[in-house]
């Protein structure tokens, strides 16, 4: 996909998890099978939601291999998340993710210590060349070592060409008016329950943790916003309020990781059979919480959970 293509709500896959610490690839199938018919903009793998950071080499082969198949037999976008904490792996991983053809690849920059601009940008170069004509997109979290600013996104993507996206935190009205000046040619990709501000203001859509509770819901959202932005924005500030009050705590009160609560949200959504569990080392939310949770949401957002 060139930058202009890649837009809207892209759901995520979730690893299920059994009590052994192992995938539960029968699972596993089933949901990437389930997402790729719902009809969205669009799926990716290994992001932070997917666990890409405990997966071994032959998992995320078998990953890959899975969801390629099923979204090539019903025609469905994707993308493949190539990221490693290790470069060398990593260029590795987006070589294989390449063969299937993706729409695009999803990275990371080395992040054990942060990059210089001309580190940035010789580390972006390789990747480019190893994926061999597919475009990068660059996963550029809030928890990254460096966070990038749109001057410098401009100077990634003058350098290289084959940057198409970015997943980012998004940012204040100032932020997209950089953005729109130094960062044209890329894919701009905010959280996604800051979807319909972040598109009335340029972005292009989320790899969305909305999509977690229901894809079906958060894509009826997204497809909303292309034809009345106002109704569309009335429902983000139910999800926000969602988000703040009842979702957010789990990191910022009790120091659980984001992607735990990325699962939770499935759970509460019920759409894919995910369950709690992460991989070791990181916590688990109890799935009572999502128990209690549910109505809560079914009660603020209707129009994402009954989809």
């Amino acid at each position: 996909m060139a930058a202009h293509e890649i837009a809207g709500n892209w759901g995520t896959v979730m690893l299920p998890i059994r009590e052994d610490d192992s995938i539960d690839f029968v699972r596993l199938e089933k949901i990437v099978d389930r997402m790729a018919a719902l009809g969205l903009n669009g799926i990716y793998t290994n992001g932070t939601a997917g666990e890409f950071y405990t997966q071994s080499e032959e998992e995320f082969i078998r990953v890959s291999e899975l969801t390629a198949d099923r979204c090539h037999r019903h025609g469905v976008a994707f993308q493949i998340g190539a990221s490693h904490m290790s470069p060398q792996l990593s260029l590795e991983r987006i070589k294989r993710a390449a063969s299937y053809r993706p729409s695009a690849i999803q990275v990371i920059l080395s992040d054990w210590f942060p990059l210089q601009d001309s580190e940035a940008i010789d580390c972006l170069k390789r990747m480019a060349e190893a994926a061999d004509g597919i475009g990068l997109v660059l996963y550029n979290p809030p928890h990254a070592k460096r966070v990038l600013t749109p001057e410098a996104y401009g100077r990634l993507k003058k350098e290289v060409p084959g940057l198409v996206g970015i997943k980012c935190a998004g940012g204040d009205a100032a932020w997209y008016e950089a953005m729109k000046e130094h960062a044209q040619g890329i894919s701009v990709f905010v959280p996604g329950h800051h979807l319909a501000s972040g598109y009335a203001r340029g972005a292009h859509g989320a790899y969305s943790n909305v999509a977690c509770l229901n894809p079906l819901g958060a894509q009826q959202w997204y497809d909303l916003m292309l034809t009345d932005l106002p109704k569309a924005l009335e429902l983000e500030t139910r999800i926000q309020r969602f988000m703040a009050d009842y979702i957010a705590p789990f990191i910022t009160r009790h120091g659980y990781c984001n992607a735990t609560c990325d699962k939770l949200m499935s759970v509460i959504g019920g759409a894919a059979d995910v369950g709690c569990r992460m991989r070791w080392p990181y916590r688990s939310i109890p799935a009572s919480e999502a128990d209690r949770l549910r109505p809560i949401a079914y009660e603020l957002m209707p129009e994402i959970m009954k989809a």
